[in-house]
């Protein structure tokens, strides 16, 4: 177990969420989630420049460098970038996001680790679908999360053809990396969008992971997901052919930052050798090289 300092108090990772448990998480997402849809003018103008001063965000690699013309605070947080900043590498398989390694390596039957003594299972992740799990027994995870400062477009690791899509609802935990050493099972605890892809490396799973105050979550062939927050359990199933989508090819996005958990099958992906938890990578940096 983690500890870090409170003042001159040592704060294990467990006590530092326990705040967490407390909060009215579902109701301050619903408020940030106005907030960040509000055209709110010099105010929205105003909110802009304070986060981007605040996490320190590199408004040079935006389309659309000026914080003044986004009418929304999510139209900026979800801002595109300039044609070029991110080449995809040659590889087959290539990062789908900026952010920050959180974890990945092996599935060990069907548990994904998460943080030191926490895992969670596979089929807890894609909503508990033994089958669809199944698929990725002792096979590979990575697990990226997405800081406030990055980007927050999500895009395709390599080619796919969506068959499935699957709403999970859960709760709302902050998903940093305090909290995920102090809550076990987060990534199949929060709410989540789970999208599973046909490809020439078999079948993978790219799913979104919800937190606190992350407004909503969408994808490029369905739009906004969430909200409404549903209290069930809700699929989407396509025809072979009806969504494909390329290598680097938008596929969704989050208003507000979060996580993305993938999932590949038994001897498909050997990741890259510079690959390490807590590095921080970008969209199209090599991930990993076929098996």
């Amino acid at each position: 177990m983690a500890i870090f300092f409170l003042g001159s108090f040592p704060v294990s990772d467990t006590l530092a969420v326990l705040p967490q448990y407390l909060l009215p998480k579902k109701a301050l997402t619903a408020f940030a989630g106005l907030v960040a849809g509000a055209r709110g003018g010099k105010a929205t103008a105003a909110l802009i420049r304070w986060f981007i001063k605040r996490y320190n965000v590199n408004m040079a690699e935006a389309a659309n460098p000026d914080p003044a013309v986004y009418p929304t605070f999510n139209e900026f947080f979800t801002r595109a970038l300039k044609d070029g900043v991110r080449p995809l590498a040659a590889a087959p398989f290539v990062c789908p996001v900026d952010g920050a390694i959180s974890q990945f390596g092996a599935i060990h039957k069907d548990q994904i680790f998460q943080a030191k003594g926490h895992h969670y299972s596979t089929t807890a992740l894609v909503g508990g679908d033994a089958k669809l799990a199944a698929q990725f027994d002792n096979g590979t995870f990575a697990t990226i999360y997405l800081s406030p400062r990055d980007y927050h477009r999500i895009h395709m690791p390599c080619d796919g053809v969506l068959r499935r899509m699957i709403y999970v609802p859960g709760d709302l935990f902050s998903v940093n990396p305090t909290t995920a050493r102090g809550v076990p099972g987060l990534f199949a605890r929060n709410e989540r969008v789970v999208c599973v892809f046909d490809s020439v490396h078999g079948p993978f799973v790219l799913t979104l992971v919800g937190a606190t105050v992350v407004g909503s979550m969408a994808t490029v062939w369905h739009g906004v997901v969430n909200p409404p927050r549903l209290p069930q359990i809700t699929e989407w199933h396509y025809d072979a052919n009806a969504v494909v989508l390329k290598q680097g090819e938008e596929m969704g996005r989050f208003l507000l930052g979060s996580t993305v958990v993938m999932l590949f099958g038994r001897d498909r992906l050997a990741f890259d050798g510079p690959w390490a938890a807590g590095k921080p990578v970008c969209l199209g940096e090599k991930m990993g090289e076929a098996l």
